[in-house]
């Protein structure tokens, strides 16, 4: 006899699909018209499902419901779901980016992101009392990597397809996949300190106050310093950022090795070829975390590594590939709803034990959206002169280094590396008590502010009328009557586009593009405007005649 089976797979599914196929009815006005992205929709319904609203969506009573398992299953999901798209954001880079801007990205990772640390975390000190200065480093370490996820919504949207220029849009989406590994050394400096810090207590011996220590400590002796510092070169930056990008540039090349001889034979179907980006990614996860390297890093390292000649990236192309497009789309949905789900509200307010509130948390935010990386890019820009040409590229390359999911995956790791709050000691569960509610705030904070400015950026920019940019023209397959017209881009013939400023592009002569036509009644649904499709038409016009002459 039919039965009622509410459980919680049932439910969690049928979340996730009812709000794609409402997302994807409408999701050419929220992406190409309002510019929102996949996250803050995301989230806000997580929030509103979650155990703080319609208790609907809950973690903490899946499968066995025991008391630690939230931790668990956002740290896997975290893991998984970075990994995979950092896999495919090192592939869609240009071939040997790496090698190409080094000198930008070093600058990323070493100067800048250092100051971020620090800004961050003196934000946190200033706002959040009763942590000590280590704690607060711990903290900052945290938030201080860029999001891969909300960053390449950034680099790759439809916003920066119309203003931000490609140089600019490729440092963003490779500073992004690259230092979310290389917060690590930031972190474990920090934690080695605090945590050899803390195992030490005193004891009296002949009427003198001594440290004697419970492992291994910070005292006077600056052995012991030398002691933390071991360790922190030996366990950090060999074995898990040194040996990540070995693995990773390992596990690409033999990838693309490998690709390339199926290629070669006609062994490997379309189906196969374009899921390979996710195979490799779930591959590296799996094998890292198994190690204890970084899979973070490894994963962008194997993606660079895969596209290293640029064929990889170029087969995908000519495949029309919109796979990896979709799972992206997927692993936003189904993440950003499970952090809306996570987020501690209840740990918001404890004014008592750490003396967090809802005002303290709210200065945190502002001053960290403003310090946090605008300095550190306006000191540090003039380093980078091939991809942040002036100051106001600077400005927007520092106010959009979102928090996110990167930041969660590190606050779990973190909570892994200290004891129990029973077996903690004092400052340890300080910090164990604030690094949740602070973190979670922060990406919370960063994903609506984020979220709405790209969406308020856009009308400032139609208010003060500042042209898209129209360089770098490419001719985009238009595969079926009933696709929009991009962003930025206008009818060629009935089975082209005409697109500028895209981030993937081959090298097109603007002479070999199709002649364009006046305006039909199949742009009518254009995304863009009347007046911006006549302009970009005059353009084209002016191009040919100049090619002509």
């Amino acid at each position: 006899m039919p039965t009622l089976d509410v459980s919680d797979l049932n439910i969690v599914v049928s979340v996730i699909g009812a709000f794609t196929v409402l997302y994807g009815l409408v999701a050419i006005k929220i992406k190409a018209v309002w510019y929102i992205g996949e996250a803050l929709p995301a989230v806000v319904i997580g929030m509103i499902l979650g155990p703080i609203a319609a208790r609907f969506l809950d973690p903490k009573q899946w499968g066995s419901a025991a008391a630690d398992q939230q931790d668990v299953i956002t740290l896997g999901v975290m893991r998984v779901m970075i990994g995979i798209q950092l896999v495919i954001a090192g592939y869609q880079l240009p071939a040997r980016y790496l090698k190409l801007q080094w000198k930008p990205l070093i600058v990323c990772l070493i100067p800048i992101m250092a100051l971020m640390w620090l800004a961050t975390s003196v934000c946190v000190l200033a706002t959040i009392p009763k942590l000590s200065l280590l704690a607060t480093l711990v903290i900052g370490a945290c938030a201080t990597s860029t999001d891969p996820i909300l960053s390449q919504a950034v680099a790759k949207g439809p916003f920066a397809d119309k203003y931000v220029a490609r140089p600019l849009r490729e440092i963003i989406s490779a500073e992004a996949g690259a230092n979310d590994g290389f917060a690590s050394p930031f972190l474990m400096l920090a934690v080695n300190l605090l945590r050899l810090t803390e195992n030490r207590r005193e004891t009296i011996v002949d009427g003198t106050q001594n440290l004697v220590e419970r492992g291994r400590g910070i005292g006077e002796d600056t052995r012991d310093v030398g002691i933390a510092l071991g360790n922190w070169v030996i366990e950090t930056l060999l074995y898990i950022v040194l040996l990540a990008i070995a693995y990773g540039a390992v596990a690409g090349y033999c990838a693309r090795v490998g690709v390339r001889f199926s290629l070669s034979r006609k062994w490997i179907d379309s189906e196969s070829y374009l899921l390979f980006p996710t195979a490799l990614g779930l591959f590296i996860v799996g094998t890292c975390g198994a190690i204890g390297t970084s899979d973070l890093l490894a994963c962008f390292v194997a993606g660079c590594a895969l596209n290293w000649d640029g064929e990889f990236l170029a087969e995908t192309e000519r495949r029309h590939d919109e796979v990896n497009s979709c799972i992206d789309v997927l692993l936003n949905f189904g993440g950003f709803m499970y952090l809306g789900t996570a987020i501690p509200w209840q740990e918001f307010h404890q004014p008592d034990t750490t003396g967090i509130t809802y005002p303290r948390l709210l200065a945190l935010g502002v001053l960290v959206i403003l310090f946090r990386r605008i300095p550190a890019l306006l000191v540090t820009y003039k380093m980078m002169p091939g991809v942040v040409k002036n100051w106001r590229e600077a400005v927007f390359m520092g106010y959009f280094g979102p928090i996110g999911v990167g930041a969660v995956y590190y606050l779990q790791h973190t909570r892994l590396l200290f004891p129990k709050e029973y077996a903690a000691s004092s400052r340890e569960r300080e910090l164990l008590d604030a690094l949740c509610p602070v973190v979670y705030f922060l990406v919370l904070f960063s994903i609506l502010v984020h979220g709405l400015s790209i969406p308020i950026l856009s009308v400032i920019y139609n208010y003060r009328n500042v042209r898209p940019i129209t360089e770098d023209a490419v001719q985009l397959q238009r595969r079926s009557v009933y696709m929009a017209t991009p962003v930025n881009a206008f009818m060629g013939d009935r089975d082209t586009f005409i697109a500028y400023n895209r981030f993937f592009r081959p090298l097109v002569n603007i002479a070999s593009l199709p002649l364009i036509r006046p305006r039909s009644h199949k742009d009518n649904k254009s995304v863009s405007t009347d007046s911006e499709e006549e302009r970009k038409q005059r353009q084209l016009l002016d191009i040919h005649r100049l090619d002509s002459t």
